[in-house]
């Protein structure tokens, strides 16, 4: 028996268990890939308090080494469902916490094109806000047609040098307001009906294979930012969870679940932001609610 038992560990995982743990609870973090989370796919770090620059692995190190060091456990293993406020986990392991956070994540969803898992970080990324400034005067391009796609290409064309714009429709989703303002941008080019079908380059990116008006054409660009859409990671859970119509948990600032003494903290809930430090700020919101509740 824990006090809380909080799934996930990433940024809100790992900072709502230092909390935790400096009320004075016990604490069990519960992870099914590997600490630290999506940040860890980031091979710089510019935009988090108190770095000027740190690797995605060493922040995720030093939020796991800082929970440890408070006397958080953890366990590698994947929690297919919640029993009250019981874990139950695929290798059959069951761990009991009076009260529990969830903190999943939501995942960036994936192009599907070969190559794409191992060119992470060395030229596929999916933030335009964490990484960008990386690719200063250089080449690169954005595939989606939603707010996030537009919004990351006009991100991007401040500062590189080319910005292209591949979405497989006709038609954006996004607002027509940043359609406008990137078709005022000298530097931003649209492939529209287009699809990217192969990624170029050994060890780093140097170009796009791209199927456009029935023809294959090479695109040489340093950086491609992949603005598809996010997929939370609640399937597990929705029967403690109100869930919105994306899947994210529709839980306010406050990391309130409908479920007592179930709450939800970082990017599986409805929020506008989704960056490290929003994530860190749920997960202290969270921890000290779960504190509050345990000692109602």
């Amino acid at each position: 028996m824990y006090d809380i038992v909080i799934i996930g560990g990433g940024p809100a995982g790992l900072t709502a268990a230092t909390y935790a743990r400096r009320a004075g609870k016990s604490v069990l973090v519960i992870e099914k890939d590997a600490f630290g989370g999506q940040i860890t796919w980031s091979p710089r770090v510019e935009n988090f308090p108190g770095f000027l620059s740190v690797s995605g692995t060493e922040l995720g190190d030093k939020l796991l080494e800082q929970a440890m060091a408070q006397g958080a456990e953890v366990e590698l293993d994947t929690v297919t469902a919640l029993r009250g406020t019981t874990a139950v986990c695929e290798s059959g392991a069951e761990f009991e916490g009076r009260a529990v956070i969830i903190a999943t994540g939501a995942r960036p969803r994936p192009l599907g094109v070969a190559r794409e898992e191992e060119l992470v970080g060395s030229g596929v990324g999916y933030c335009a806000v964490c990484d960008g400034a990386f690719y200063k005067g250089k080449p690169v391009a954005v595939t989606g047609g939603g707010n996030s796609a537009l919004q990351d290409a006009l991100l991007l064309s401040e500062s590189c040098s080319r910005v292209t714009l591949i979405h497989r429709r006709a038609q954006f989703r996004g607002e027509q307001k940043l359609v406008d303002a990137l078709r005022a941008k000298e530097n931003v080019d649209f492939l529209l009906e287009a699809r990217i079908t192969e990624l170029l380059g050994e060890n780093e990116l140097t170009g796009l294979r791209v199927q456009h008006g029935g023809e294959e054409s090479v695109l040489p660009v340093e950086g491609l930012f992949v603005a598809v859409g996010h997929q939370p990671d609640l399937g597990a859970f929705a029967d403690v969870l109100a869930l919105d119509a994306a899947g994210y948990a529709d839980a306010a600032e406050d990391c309130l679940s409908p479920t007592p003494g179930v709450f939800v903290a970082g990017d599986c809930r409805r929020k506008g932001v989704r960056q490290l430090t929003t994530a860190v700020a749920d997960g202290a919101t969270a921890a000290l609610a779960a504190c509050a509740y345990l000692d109602a």
